[in-house]
């Protein structure tokens, strides 16, 4: 077998195994067929990326088909906002099609199976037709109105279509078996009466065909060759093909339905339902909320199409339904932005900090990098000052030995600035620091090229020159729910989890004026506090940003316990937490031999780890043998960690880092270069 065999799914293994058995590349036809009844969720994603994506590898067509058939639920906002995201993941359509393009030829098939007495009209009320449909240990008993005659259900059957019945009086069911193991098979309904304008076909029809009755015809209708759902249809297959065998012509392309696990995400809900009675309950905003897994909300919170799409891949496509942790997404937009985002200032908690040997009246331009990890990405200018803002839990009065931000007595560096050291502060009468006042080496600008500015100092601080500063409007989110699996309780409302400490806005931040300008969606890293993207609220007179996400998992350590959940007795060796240094060298061990979606799940848990990691930690990796290059390759992905939490560039550092630039692995090499 080889090695591109190997690697596929089973899905893309069907595929493949159905054109070496002599279907033809040509024929092969697939669609993401949505209900316009809202707004698509990351789980959607998955499907879409799937479907989209087979498109992509075989060169063949892909129509974009909405199921609408219940105009009670669905509204011609729901069919903008899935072309919008469908085409924002970057994927197009070869036909956008509907399910009410075909009402007419459904209900010729519909009179064809009556003429064929497979189809009845029932008058029985729907709690009627639950009870004799029976339960799965005892089997149905058959309607009364089963055996009518055809010309009895044609003239009842048009009645339904003309609108001379009420809703919930008739139904049109097929006749298949009352006693078939497979509830779904005896006698489902094909059609009801819905006397509601569609938002399409408008008046012309009073009764709606059913989701089984449509899907597999419609799959024919448009000669679909794999129709890919989710595992909860897998019971309705056996349905999708008796309807199809009433209307299949040998000479035409056969579909054939097959299931794939839905995406779970942790921390949040998929139902289209439950994320409704959000929006009109109005624990959010909308459905394009920053804080709901809509791919509108994750668009306009900063995620990009191209995380999303990698979140997809490396979750893969599954026959099991499972939860897929968010931090796993959340991983998926950091490595994304870390390669596009521009660095940028902004001070989120603004203290007033004075360099008193500074000039009043001096002003300086200095340079900073768009990107480090772009070198075409080119730099801008950042006004200094003698007065700036400083976030405030960067400095503190009194502080240990481990403490490397700002304190009396102590250097640190202002980031593409000078060294400064803390000398005095000024409190008001609450005894609030108001006022840090501290000098600079002159000497030690950033790139200036003296002996001075190449001193190595353990911290490095952002800032916002005053006089420059422009304020903003930060919005910070967190987990809409404090429940990993907030649906999941049968006795408990889902609403009960919802975290009341999910958006935080703050009003008093301060950015530098490159960002005074910037456009809608555009994202940005704010240096040392995470990644952030101008939210659609924004206007010239007041920025508006939206966390994206931070630049480390910070959840894992604060993570809320619930009190439903009972708490177990484990052995004590199952108890004790991961030792983190040892984690990231057992994932180093297999890391070099790793590619695709195994690789980018070890380096997410590599830098999650890093996350908990100290310098003294890590420096005894330094020395690994250079054969191991797979624990040294952790090493440098640790390391970028703690450089960017501030950790000085010491000479060992320094030394390791030469060192690790000699290696000629290619992931060894791709590493060492974000250092």
């Amino acid at each position: 077998m080889s090695e591109e065999i190997k690697s596929l799914n089973f899905i893309e293994q069907i595929i493949e195994d159905d054109l070496a058995n002599g279907l033809s590349n040509d024929k092969l036809h697939f669609r993401f067929p949505p209900e316009p009844n809202g707004y698509l969720h990351i789980g959607h994603a998955a499907a879409i990326c799937l479907n989209f994506g087979l498109g992509q590898r075989y060169n063949v067509p892909v129509n974009l088909r909405f199921d609408d058939t219940n105009p009670a639920k669905e509204e011609q906002e729901y069919v903008d906002a899935i072309k919008k995201d469908v085409a924002w993941l970057g994927f197009d359509w070869a036909n956008e099609c509907y399910s009410s393009d075909y009402f007419q030829q459904l209900y010729d098939w519909a009179i064809l199976l009556i003429k064929k007495g497979a189809a009845y009209v029932d008058g029985l009320s729907s709690e009627e037709m639950a009870e004799q449909k029976g339960t799965h240990s005892e089997p149905g008993v058959e309607s009364p109105y089963r055996n009518k005659s055809v010309e009895d259900n044609l003239a009842l059957f048009e009645q339904m279509k003309n609108g001379d019945f009420d809703e919930g009086t008739y139904a049109l069911r097929a006749k298949i078996d009352m006693t078939s193991p497979n509830m779904l098979m005896r006698d489902p309904i094909m059609y009801r009466i819905l006397k509601k304008d569609h938002h399409r076909t408008g008046s012309d029809w009073c009764i709606y065909p059913m989701y089984d009755w449509t899907h597999g015809e419609s799959d024919y209708l448009e000669e679909i060759s794999h129709s890919f759902c989710t595992l909860e249809f897998k019971p309705h297959r056996e349905l999708y093909d008796w309807f199809l065998d009433q209307v299949y012509d040998s000479a035409n392309i056969r579909p054939k339905q097959r299931e794939f696990a839905r995406r779970n995400l942790s921390y949040t809900i998929m139902s289209k339902r439950k994320l409704l009675r959000l929006v009109e309950d109005k624990v959010v905003t909308g459905w394009d909320d920053p804080r709901m897994p809509t791919i509108s909300g994750l668009r306009r919170r900063g995620y990009t199409a191209a995380s999303i799409r990698k979140f997809s891949e490396v979750s893969g496509i599954s026959k099991r339904d499972s939860v897929t942790d968010v931090s796993l997404l959340e991983f998926c937009i950091r490595e994304d932005l870390n390669k596009t985002a521009t660095r940028v200032m902004g001070v989120i908690d603004p203290v007033k900090l004075v360099i008193t040997n500074y000039h009043d009246d001096k002003e300086e331009f200095l340079i900073a990098d768009n990107n480090p990890e772009d070198s075409t990405s080119g730099s801008h200018e950042v006004p200094f000052s003698k007065e700036l803002y400083i976030e405030r839990e960067d400095f503190k009065e009194d502080a240990g030995n481990k403490y490397f931000r700002l304190t009396l007595g102590k250097e640190v560096r202002l980031k593409n600035a000078y060294i400064i050291k803390g000398e005095s502060v000024v409190k008001d009468a609450n005894g609030t620091i108001t006022e840090i006042h501290c000098t600079a080496d002159l000497d030690s600008r950033s790139g200036s090229g003296t002996e001075a500015s190449t001193r190595r100092v353990k911290g490095t601080l952002h800032w916002v020159s005053i006089k420059h500063a422009v304020k903003a409007e930060i919005r910070v989110y967190d987990r809409l729910f404090l429940d990993e699996a907030p649906d999941s309780h049968k006795d408990s409302d889902f609403m009960q989890y919802i975290n009341p400490k999910s958006l935080e806005v703050i009003k008093t931040a301060f950015v530098e004026p490159f960002l005074a300008t910037a456009t809608v969606g555009t994202e940005f890293q704010f240096q040392r506090l995470g990644y952030f993207n101008i939210d659609t609220d924004s206007t010239a007179n007041n920025l508006v940003f939206n966390k994206t996400v931070g630049l480390k998992d910070s959840w894992a350590k604060q993570k809320p316990k619930t009190e439903d959940k009972p708490v177990q007795n484990k052995p004590q060796q199952q108890q004790a937490q991961k030792n983190p240094i040892s984690e990231i060298k057992k994932l180093g061990k297999k890391y070099a031999n790793l590619s695709g979606p195994k690789l980018d799940a070890a380096k997410a848990k590599i830098l999650k780890y890093a996350e908990e990691v100290s310098y003294e930690d890590l420096e005894p990796l330094f020395e690994t043998p250079a054969k191991k290059v797979g624990i040294r390759i952790a090493t440098v992905i640790t390391l970028g960690i703690l450089l960017n939490k501030g950790q000085e560039r010491t000479d060992v550092i320094n030394t390791f880092i030469e060192s690790a630039k000699e290696d000629s692995h290619e992931m060894m090499v791709e590493e060492v270069k974000s250092l």
